[in-house]
């Protein structure tokens, strides 16, 4: 089955603090999980946008293409 990935190889950019850019390669910060969070947020805003750049442009995704 395909997946379909909009602009994937398009290039985005994510402003995250030092501490995020941290949590997210696993280190853990135990009495602050808020700051994995946060950058998970950004970068899930980021992505949505990339989708919704996408969709404006090319249209819905086939039924066929959604995994």
């Amino acid at each position: 089955m395909m997946t379909r990935i909009p602009n994937g190889d398009e290039r985005v950019t994510v402003e995250l603090t030092i501490k995020e850019l941290m949590a997210l390669t696993g280190v853990r910060f135990h009495n602050n999980h808020g700051v994995e969070v946060s950058a998970r947020k950004k970068i899930n805003e980021v992505l949505a946008e990339a989708y919704e750049r996408d969709q404006r442009e090319n249209g819905p995704i086939p039924y066929q293409l959604l995994s």
